[in-house]
């Protein structure tokens, strides 16, 4: 027999409770809607709408294993919650190639990831934001093709969560505590950010500052302000 706490179904034994008390989430996404100029709604709209396999290009040698490194070190982290090795890599691989297109840290939005789903590629809070990195459904009307169904896909979730934070770090002028705080709905607030940044940081390899935010035009979907 199960019943109803908050917006997950839990058993009612101990070991559920304690289940539950690991992969709640710490925070829930609420991006505020907001109106948008024609020429961002317009980049916006076409960052989302290429379709791109989540197949990375590398520069160098040097780049592809900085990935490899990367990967199979936020890999061994990740076996808890994604046990299989192929849909492991895949998620990995995808987040490298819409935060790195974003010209966002890898290490960041795993980070943000944990944060706001727990990895659960089904979760919803409680003002109705989905997926991974919990995007509110409006901007499926805003920049996608309406359906917010589609936010429950690997790399549309990923992609309009990069997208998404990208727009917020630029309205921001490269200030990623601010930026983060609109993501999630709280700006000016300092929990949200910090714990972003806390769990980033066990997604970073040893010595490695990541991808530069401010990477150059051709990196990232060209956002007008």
């Amino acid at each position: 027999m199960k019943r109803a706490v908050g917006r997950f179904w839990v058993a009612t034994s101990l070991t559920g409770a304690l289940w539950l008390a690991c992969a709640a989430p710490a925070w829930a996404g609420a991006q505020a809607e907001e109106p948008l100029a024609d020429s961002v709604r317009t980049a916006l709209s076409a960052a989302v709408a290429q379709s791109a396999p989540p197949v990375p290009v590398f520069a160098d040698a040097a780049q592809r294993d900085r990935f490899e490194r990367w990967a199979q070190a936020a890999g061994d982290r990740l076996r808890k919650k994604h046990a299989d090795d192929l849909v492991r890599r895949e998620f990995l691989q995808t987040v490298w190639y819409e935060a790195t297109r974003a010209g966002l840290d890898p290490s960041l939005v795993l980070g943000l990831i944990e944060v706001e789903s727990g990895f659960r590629k089904y979760a919803i809070s409680g003002v109705g934001a989905r997926g991974y990195m919990q995007v509110m459904p409006f901007w499926s009307r805003l920049i996608g093709d309406g359906d917010p169904s589609r936010l429950f896909h690997m790399q549309t979730n990923l992609r309009f969560g990069c997208i998404i934070l990208r727009h917020y770090l630029d309205r921001e002028r490269g200030d990623l505590f601010l930026a983060l705080g609109r993501y999630n709905g709280s700006r000016g607030r300092a929990e949200y950010p910090n714990a972003v940044f806390g769990a980033s940081r066990k997604w970073k390899m040893p010595n490695d500052n990541g991808v530069r935010l401010a990477n150059s035009s051709d990196s990232r979907p060209a956002v007008s302000r």
